[in-house]
């Protein structure tokens, strides 16, 4: 949500951060006297985070942010931070860390701190058993027709390497696997990771993900530039959940499925 999407807009948002300015942060020790961190989720981006039937905040960031903070001893209070608003609303002192799938990139670290990976965004291939190739370049014919959603940044990406492929596009990620699980496309290049939950919605279709990914790039929490009290602190939490095992519980829990590509914890950040 991502890599794609921010490259896209690294102008606008250095204009936003620009007018923003920065705010002093909240450091380590303020966060723990007062007894609460802020942190920021993606209010529309299920199942990392959104709202259950009794208006309760749910999703893999939800999980992760309540086990910061436990290991933080205080408590949360969640700041509904769209994609484009989470470097924002960083600088300007609105929240102390941001979950919703931060990717790392050289842009976002000329603005704020990056804690070690949380997770992956692996592209890659998602398709069934019908389909009998094992390179995505193979794709590049036109007797595919790929599955996308409008606006993402890989539409572009797969007209300008896959050309001769035909693409469907719909709104949502369950319509485009729906769009798979029906036979009127036969794959979807993309961030997988973000896709496999829906896959269980069609138990009767034999899914597969070709076996070498595109692309992998690693999603980290993001702080202020300069609070390394409180990024050192995250990293330490961070490598006790990779190292027992909870940041990939979650993740297969919410999305049905291990972690494509998993972190390996490094207790030396």
């Amino acid at each position: 949500m991502l890599k794609g999407i921010f490259l896209r807009c690294v102008a606008a948002l250095l204009a936003v951060v620009a007018m923003v300015g920065m705010a002093e942060a909240r450091s380590l020790d303020d966060i723990i006297k007062e007894g609460t961190i802020r942190i920021g989720i993606n209010p529309n981006f299920p199942p990392m985070s959104t709202r259950n039937a009794s208006g309760e905040w749910e999703g893999f960031d939800i999980d992760i942010g309540n086990k910061l903070a436990e290991a933080l001893k205080v408590k949360v209070e969640w700041v509904p931070t769209e994609t484009a608003q989470r470097v924002p609303y960083l600088v300007a002192d609105k929240i102390d860390l941001s979950l919703g799938a931060l990717t790392r990139n050289s842009e976002r670290a000329k603005l704020i701190e990056y804690t070690v990976p949380l997770h992956t965004e692996v592209l890659a291939v998602l398709t069934t058993e019908a389909i009998t190739l094992d390179d995505w370049k193979g794709f590049n014919d036109s007797k595919y027709t790929l599955a996308n959603m409008r606006g993402n940044w890989t539409v572009d990406y797969l007209k300008k390497e896959l050309p001769n492929a035909k693409v469907e596009l719909v709104d949502t990620i369950a319509d485009t696997v729906r769009l798979v699980a029906q036979g009127r496309a036969d794959a979807i290049i993309e961030n997988i990771d973000f896709f496999m939950a829906q896959t269980k919605n069609f138990p009767d279709v034999k899914w597969k993900t070709l076996p070498n990914p595109i692309d992998v790039a690693y999603c980290a929490i993001g702080v202020q530039r300069g609070n390394y009290p409180l990024r050192d602190a995250l990293n330490i939490v961070l490598y006790n959940l990779h190292s027992g095992g909870a940041v990939n519980q979650a993740w297969e829990k919410w999305y049905g499925t291990p972690m494509l590509v998993k972190i390996t914890p490094n207790p030396y950040f």
